[in-house]
């Protein structure tokens, strides 16, 4: 009996060998082998190195490229001859009838240009600058006492004040009622600051703005 059982086992052991055997050579599965792709240790990656130079390459054109749309462009922002001339604006003096104002523009502003009389100067000179708000004197606004050259904006607001008028005989503005002196100073009113003095010289009889 026992003769048997040991037979039995032996038989059944090479039959599950048997099937293994056959399972295995019947495997269509192979290792993939990727010695075709590996580089030996040491070699150099020339098609990186061309890669990196060409998007180097690229991006050197690239910033030149830039560069030059963008100097192209601040050209033809800068300022023409025409614009460049009317920096300066020459006014004719002998014009402007004493006790009169004259309005002239100048790089978009308007300008106001007061030929004064001698009782407007006296009364300019009189003021206790102490009590202004933008304490200023009025030989400090001028270069000769009988023109006064200001920029026709009021300093509250940017609006443009009215000559002859207002309670100080100078400006006024009546969008919020600020008054200006006959030395375009602020006495009444919301502004701030005096009417500002534009750069200006006198060049015989004529004015030169700018």
């Amino acid at each position: 009996m026992l003769a048997l059982r040991s037979s039995l086992r032996q038989t059944l052991g090479a039959q599950r060998l048997f099937s293994s055997s056959a399972l295995v050579s019947k495997s269509t599965y192979r290792t993939p082998d990727f010695g075709d792709y590996v580089k030996p240790e040491g070699t150099t990656d020339k098609g990186r190195v061309f890669t990196y130079f060409t998007v180097g390459s690229l991006g050197l054109l690239s910033a030149t490229g830039a560069k030059s749309t963008v100097e192209t462009f601040l050209t033809s922002m800068a300022a023409s001859a025409d614009v460049l001339a009317m920096a300066k604006v020459e006014v004719g003096l002998g014009a402007i009838p004493e006790g009169k104002n004259v309005v002239v523009k100048w790089q978009g502003k308007p300008v106001f240009i007061r030929h004064r009389t001698q009782t407007e100067i006296d009364e300019a000179n009189k003021v206790d600058i102490s009590t202004l708000r933008d304490p200023q004197a009025d030989a400090d606004r001028v270069k000769q006492p009988e023109w006064l050259i200001m920029l026709g904006i009021c300093t509250h607001l940017g609006c443009v004040p009215i000559g002859e008028a207002g309670d100080f005989g100078g400006w006024f503005c009546p969008c919020h009622g600020s008054h200006y002196d006959i030395s375009g100073r602020i006495r009444k009113g919301p502004a701030p600051l005096n009417l500002e003095v534009p750069a200006y010289e006198f060049d015989g009889d004529n004015l030169i703005i700018g």
